[in-house]
């Protein structure tokens, strides 16, 4: 038993120790970081995927500034999110789980019983990805509506999240 507690805690350790909060930027040879997809000239699917620690707020915020550099990349001043979809996911870690049961030995029989159950997962990580579609638009936004949406100023949001996000 001490050996199992001692294998949980090692494992535990070394799956928080592996896999911290990614640099910003395209997708790595892990699948994190962001990708884009040109659906029309004035519009966009931003996807982010985020690493182990980053919390869906963080992961947003990435998505966002992708937004914001894609309108502004692509001459515009502002964005609208239409679309938006956040995924969140637990990966890694181990098992735990306990078990009793007896049995029959030899020539005696006797009804076996038998008790289980999981303990859940130590070390897992939540991993959380963000899909935003976005509308570009030039000039001063249109007034907001109820059923439009919020209206993203890029050049603000990319001064703003830019400043905070490591490279």
């Amino acid at each position: 038993m001490k050996k199992l507690l001692a294998l949980c805690a090692l494992s535990t350790l070394a799956a928080c120790a592996a896999v911290g909060p990614a640099a910003y930027g395209p997708v790595d040879s892990k699948g994190f970081g962001y990708e884009e997809t040109k659906v029309e000239s004035d519009r966009y699917r931003v996807l982010y995927r985020g690493s182990g620690g980053m919390s869906p707020e963080e992961v947003e915020d990435y998505a966002l500034l992708r937004a914001a550099e894609l309108t502004l990349a692509n001459g515009y001043d502002w964005f609208r999110v239409v679309g938006r979809d956040v995924a969140g996911e637990e990966r890694g870690g181990v098992g735990v789980g306990a078990g009793f049961g007896t049995g029959t030995y030899g020539r005696r029989s006797s009804v076996g019983v038998g008790v289980g159950g999981d303990l859940g997962t130590i070390g897992g990580r939540q991993y959380f990805t963000v899909r935003l579609d976005v509308l570009l638009g030039e000039g001063a936004p249109p007034a907001e509506s109820e059923n439009a949406g919020a209206y993203f100023d890029a050049r603000e949001i990319a001064d703003e999240i830019g400043a905070r996000v490591a490279r």
